[in-house]
């Protein structure tokens, strides 16, 4: 009974930052053709859970990536540090481009645009974000619980949630371009504060959620506002 309450806890987290995860596949998803978004978001997310699984298998090596490799200009990096920036780095380059691509790029540019996607080259960078969020995940389930079962548990009830979340979510957006744009809004401020993080700078998360959580109410309202005044 004592490791429910840690248990309900490290779900409730890993949940949280799953958010960030099902946001970018449902981007990505959206440039399919429908049969094959589903396909996406299963691959992706299961993807996520077996990565985060094998991490807790080389546990001891996990750990060993909080430890510092180098010095740079007073500022220590360590192996999750790095690989956040880079995680960081990508997702606020990915997020950049697609509000370029749907703000200042008119219909008439549009040829010029690639027609098709990939369904490989999409899978590729989920699986980019997949292991970024995958250590940062595990890092944070060892500082929370010590029990090995609670973190296993943890990852596989999370990984369910998300799958029965990524469509609805996945709809959402794609019914709403405006919050579309929100949402790779939100994505830039996870990469903004990944790449903080790599660099020893952690922004709490919860301004993070807070902000967008404001940004999101006040896009309903106005979409309400449109919709009586219409």
């Amino acid at each position: 009974m004592e490791a429910i309450i840690p248990l309900i806890s490290l779900i409730a987290l890993e949940v949280i930052l799953g958010i960030d995860n099902i946001i970018f596949i449902s981007i990505l998803a959206d440039k399919l053709p429908e049969h094959d978004r589903n396909k996406l978001r299963f691959w992706g997310i299961g993807l996520a859970m077996l990565m985060r699984l094998c991490l807790l298998a080389f546990i001891s090596w996990i750990l060993k990536l909080d430890k510092t490799l180098f010095t740079l200009f007073d500022i220590n990096f360590s192996g999750k540090g790095l690989i956040l920036i880079a995680g960081g780095l990508f997702l606020v380059y990915k997020s950049t481009k697609e509000i370029y691509h749907k703000t200042e790029i008119s219909k008439d540019d549009s040829p010029h645009l690639p027609k098709t996607n990939s369904f490989n080259s999409l899978l590729s960078e989920v699986i980019i974000l997949d292991l970024v969020f995958s250590v940062d995940s595990i890092i944070t389930a060892v500082g929370m619980v010590q029990e090995l079962w609670v973190m296993y548990t943890a990852v596989i009830v999370t990984v369910i949630i998300m799958l029965f979340a990524s469509k609805p979510i996945s709809e959402f957006i794609r019914k709403h371009p405006s919050f579309k744009i929100l949402a790779l809004c939100f994505l830039m401020m996870i990469g903004v504060s990944l790449l903080a993080e790599g660099f020893n700078f952690e922004i709490p998360k919860g301004y993070i959620y807070f902000s967008m959580a404001f940004a999101f109410l006040v896009d309903i309202i106005q979409m309400k506002t449109v919709k009586k005044d219409a």
